[in-house]
């Protein structure tokens, strides 16, 4: 039976795991009756994810067959607070533009020669960092507008948990690695890129901090599904509504880079290890590409076939 892992804050304020199964959301703790998933956090369970996931599946099997008998534990999804999957990852890595279309778009956009295919001319995955728990923010979370940009923009992005230690790992072994997948929104500070008082040559002039880790800039969530549940993440529809009107509408098989591909790659420079997180890149539409940006209310929901969907608000 498939479920879907999240973190919510319960009535104490404190993070607790919760499991989805058909669509009701039921605490972690309470139905798995004093075993040995009660009181863990999701980092907890992703330390040991092959055991984990197979008591999770047994739990989810017993949630199916008789809900009634767990309804002390249902939770309103409409109401409770949903925290990060994995308030508390290890590294966000994000990789920069993956979307054939994407590129396509941003090179019109700013007037780039922007290879369309750089993999085939060996050239090797890209990716920054975000700042980690400082970085992340919730479903439904309120994100304060930062103060230092005007051009505050929306990308939303595939994420991927790693669930086991990856060293050096090859492409065709490397999904092994992942313990589940989630809806992301890259918010990106436009205008803090490039220090235009700085000169062009300086190895100063780019600032990646400003552009890309301030809080709440990535917001994700609200569950992480199980990489059991996903036949393959590079078939995979993305979309995303600024105000009700879709700015994104693409899929995964317009990745540059497989998710296979970037952990690899990323695996090869340093071992990613249990609760660490890609964000895989974002497709066409982003308000770059047209001059519109953020403004104080809006609203944007990512949505992720499979997946679930993630609500942000700005204010």
């Amino acid at each position: 039976m498939k479920y879907q892992l999240f973190t919510y804050a319960d009535k104490n304020g404190a993070a607790g795991a919760g499991i989805a199964v058909n669509q009701q959301l039921f605490d972690l703790a309470g139905v798995a009756m004093g075993g040995p998933l009660a009181r863990k956090p999701v980092m907890e369970l992703l330390e040991d994810w092959d055991a984990a996931h197979a008591r999770l599946l047994a739990v989810a099997d017993a949630l199916a067959a008789a809900p009634g008998k767990y309804a002390s534990y249902l939770l309103d999804a409409g109401a409770i607070d949903f925290l990060p999957p994995v308030p508390q990852p290890g590294v966000v890595y994000c990789a920069g533009a993956n979307y054939r279309d994407h590129v396509e778009a941003m090179g019109r956009a700013l007037n780039h020669k922007l290879v369309l295919d750089p993999k085939a001319e060996g050239i090797p995955p890209w990716h920054f960092l975000k700042a980690g728990k400082g970085s992340l923010a919730g479903h439904r979370e309120i994100v304060p507008f930062p103060g230092h940009t005007s051009m505050l923009d929306w990308e939303a992005e595939l994420a991927v948990v790693i669930g086991r230690r990856a060293s050096k790992v090859g492409v065709a072994d490397a999904l092994r690695y992942v313990a589940g997948y989630s809806c992301s929104n890259d918010l990106s500070a436009r205008d803090n890129l490039k220090r235009e008082q700085v000169d062009v040559s300086s190895p100063f002039r780019f600032d990646w901090i400003g552009h890309k880790s301030f809080n709440g800039s990535c917001p994700i969530g609200p569950f992480m599904t199980p990489a059991a549940f996903v036949e393959s993440p590079e078939d995979l529809d993305i979309k995303l509504w600024l105000n009700g009107e879709i700015k994104q509408d693409s899929n995964t098989r317009n990745h540059l880079y497989g998710v296979a591909d970037q952990i690899s790659y990323l695996s090869h420079r340093v071992d990613l290890y249990p609760g660490d997180i890609i964000l895989t890149g974002t497709p066409a539409g982003v308000g770059m590409e047209s001059g519109i940006f953020l403004k104080r209310g809006d609203v944007m929901k990512v949505w992720i076939a499979g997946l679930g969907e993630l609500e942000t608000t700005v204010a």
